[in-house]
């Protein structure tokens, strides 16, 4: 087992994921400690379960949250309890399987190097990947970049992402939104608003089919709406802040790695 670090833990909000998220968290728990799961008011008996995985691994918490509130929520529920016990960084990740377990070693050491920075996975597609997926995170990508005045951000919706605590934690306590689905394109965009250094890291992403024990909680009406909602009042918020972001030296580092 991995030894525990007091600056960086692992953040996985979960709902309804099936069976997929023990496999899940005991692979995070075998690359990484501590490794926090945030229930979202499940019902499908994984609570339950997951608290037992905790009985057995002291690096194991888990935060049950009593009513369904959204990604964004559960993630915020972790950082209020991370930053108040001292912990600077959290590595968010899905429950589903979907995300490079693997790849978690890697994204905090590259946190521990740039600790201003957030580190953000880009998707690296197999050929399976469903279509529609890829093509609305480029439409999605699209306004981001001009959200961001440039190619900065190397994919807006991909929630494999180390997040320095303190500068997210208030921009989320300072708004509403960011609650569900529209959390990680906007806490990315908002972070670079406030000077965050982004770095970007090309990561594997699997979309699991039903037998393979892959579940999707995305409605493609509600949360096309949501994050159209969501851009319209990002690009506002540009304009606002547009003469500051065309300063000289204003806008904040990028790279890809």
């Amino acid at each position: 087992m991995p030894t525990a670090s007091a600056t960086h833990l692992v953040l996985i909000p979960s709902y309804d994921p099936g069976p997929k998220v023990y496999e899940t968290v005991a692979e995070a728990l075998r690359h990484w400690a501590p490794v926090w799961v945030v229930v979202d008011g499940s019902t499908d008996g994984t609570a339950e379960g997951l608290a037992e995985m905790a009985r057995r691994h002291a690096d194991l918490l888990v935060i049950v949250e009593p009513y369904n509130r959204g990604k964004g929520a559960a993630v915020l529920a972790g950082l209020t309890r991370a930053r108040a016990e001292g912990y600077t960084h959290a590595l968010c990740m899905d429950s589903d399987g979907q995300h490079p377990v693997s790849l978690i070693p890697a994204f905090m050491q590259a946190s521990g190097a740039h600790p201003k920075a957030m580190i953000l996975g880009v998707p690296v597609f197999a050929a399976d990947a469903p279509r529609a997926r890829v093509y609305g995170r480029r439409l999605s990508n699209l306004f981001t970049n001009i959200e961001t005045l440039g190619r900065h951000i190397g994919d807006s919706l991909f929630g494999f992402r180390v997040y320095p605590i303190e500068p997210l934690f208030r921009i989320m306590s300072a708004r509403r939104s960011m609650r569900r689905f529209d959390f990680d394109p906007e806490a990315a965009v908002r972070l670079f608003w406030e000077g965050v250094t982004v770095c970007n890291i090309d990561a594997p992403v699997r979309y699991l089919r039903k037998t393979e024990g892959g579940i999707s909680h995305f409605h493609y009406v509600r949360d096309n709406l949501l994050l159209t909602g969501m851009h319209i009042r990002l690009v506002f918020g540009l304009l606002y802040r547009l003469p500051r972001l065309l300063r000289p030296g204003a806008r904040p580092r990028s790279c890809r790695r």
